[in-house]
């Protein structure tokens, strides 16, 4: 490669810009991460903290479209949509529906699995050196419900997961509480996923490998990209609030921004900004040594550094909607039922936008017909999850040393 070969543009620098930038500037490029705020600020920033390497189980399911209009009618549900905006998102549900068939399934399961395996392992390697390794933590990842039946896992989600070899055990509303002694007395059966990891701070955790990637030579450029321009010849310039920049090659990792960013090359894609809530329980006097997932409220909670967590509904109503904080503070009644001693008293609420395709399965590839132009996101629920391999993905196809998986399931336009 010739010195201006290596110039590479990485526009978002939430955690999959920031796992790109120090994937390729291992492989020898010259990057620079660009984004209108500091790293790790936006989506990045709230979730869960679960590190889920065993994730397979994309949101559509069958039998799904028959739960919704209960979820929708029930305020404190999992699911809400605002219906001034259900005209423009039905494209998109019509394909979510449809990957929920039990024929697609299988392939978008191995699809999400291939790039969700290895990245509790890939964190650690990152984190190595920084002083900071202790921000990721082994854990398992426990589902409890107050169903005096056993969770069955016999279902096809279940089934799709032992198939995979995910590490799955069934354990009584008791076991359950020698984990996780401050659940509650009302919980009877739960499934345990072994083998999973967390982070007690996301945004921290991004900003840490951030600062390991300038510390290697990557720069920081903080400007707001308007739009992109391919040069005559070869490469791409990005026009910003901050001055324009050129570059060989330029990676797009801007969540539900890149979407729009694609539009001046006649891409469209099926993205929608599923806007995820969270609360965090400032002095929450309860501490959990896994992730919770409560089955039958639909939500996750974890402890961190700022408290405890809880996060989990999803909301559709376009990109600049402004928030509704009451999804939320649904939390606040849910999380005390699920853990009595919880101190509700001091909360404080969030919300982000997941970019999340129909089926689940991140775009990652490079732009048919612009070479050098790469794309990273739609990780909806699994972008903390999946940065790390998606970097790797992308700095191998860049490098012309791509690895050894089936790029086919993660194209743009499979829809």
């Amino acid at each position: 490669m010739t010195h201006q070969d290596t110039d590479v543009l990485v526009l978002g620098a939430g955690i999959v810009g920031i796992c790109n930038a120090i994937a390729l500037n291992e492989k020898g490029f010259n990057v620079t991460l660009v984004d209108r705020d500091e790293p790790s600020e936006a989506t990045s920033f709230g979730n869960a903290g679960v590190i889920s390497q065993w994730a397979c189980i994309p949101q559509s399911m069958p039998g799904l479209w028959k739960k919704v209009p209960k979820w929708l009618l029930d305020p404190s549900g999992p699911l809400s949509i605002r219906w001034s905006y259900f005209p423009r998102m039905l494209p998109w549900l019509v394909e979510f529906l449809k990957s929920g068939s039990v024929e697609k399934l299988p392939a978008i399961a191995d699809a999400m699995l291939n790039l969700n395996r290895p990245n509790l392992d890939l964190y650690k390697q990152l984190l190595k050196g920084t002083g900071h390794e202790n921000l990721i933590e082994d854990c398992s990842y426990v589902f409890v419900t107050r169903s005096k039946t056993k969770m069955n896992l016999e279902t096809l989600e279940w089934k799709l997961r032992r198939e995979r070899g995910v590490p799955i055990q069934a354990i009584t509303g008791d076991e359950a509480r020698e984990l996780e002694p401050d659940l509650s007395p009302s919980i009877q059966n739960g499934v345990l996923i072994n083998g999973q990891g967390r982070t007690t701070n996301p945004g921290r955790l991004g900003k840490v490998i951030a600062e390991k990637a300038i510390a290697q030579g990557v720069k920081y450029f903080k400007a707001e990209v308007k739009r992109i321009v391919p040069l005559t010849n070869g490469g791409y310039e990005i026009v910003t609030d901050n001055g324009n920049k050129q570059a060989s090659k330029l990676v797009l990792t801007a969540g539900v921004w890149s979407a729009k960013l694609l539009k001046d090359f006649g891409v469209n894609v099926l993205l929608e900004a599923e806007r995820g809530y969270h609360l965090i329980f400032k002095e929450p006097d309860v501490t959990l040594k896994n992730s919770i997932l409560d089955a039958d409220n639909k939500f996750v909670s974890s402890s961190m550094e700022m408290g405890m967590r809880s996060a989990g509904t999803a909301e559709f109503a376009g990109v600049d909607a402004p928030p509704n904080y009451k999804r939320a503070l649904i939390f606040k009644d849910h999380a005390k039922s699920l853990f009595p001693k919880l101190n509700t008293s001091s909360v404080q609420e969030w919300m982000g936008r997941r970019p999340s395709p129909p089926d689940s399965v991140p775009y990652i590839g490079e732009v048919p017909g612009y070479p050098g132009l790469f794309y990273g996101f739609g990780h909806a629920h699994l972008g903390l999850t999946g940065a790390p391999m998606t970097g790797r993905m992308i700095a191998g196809l860049a490098s012309n040393q791509p690895l050894n998986i089936d790029m086919t399931p993660y194209r743009l336009d499979r829809f």
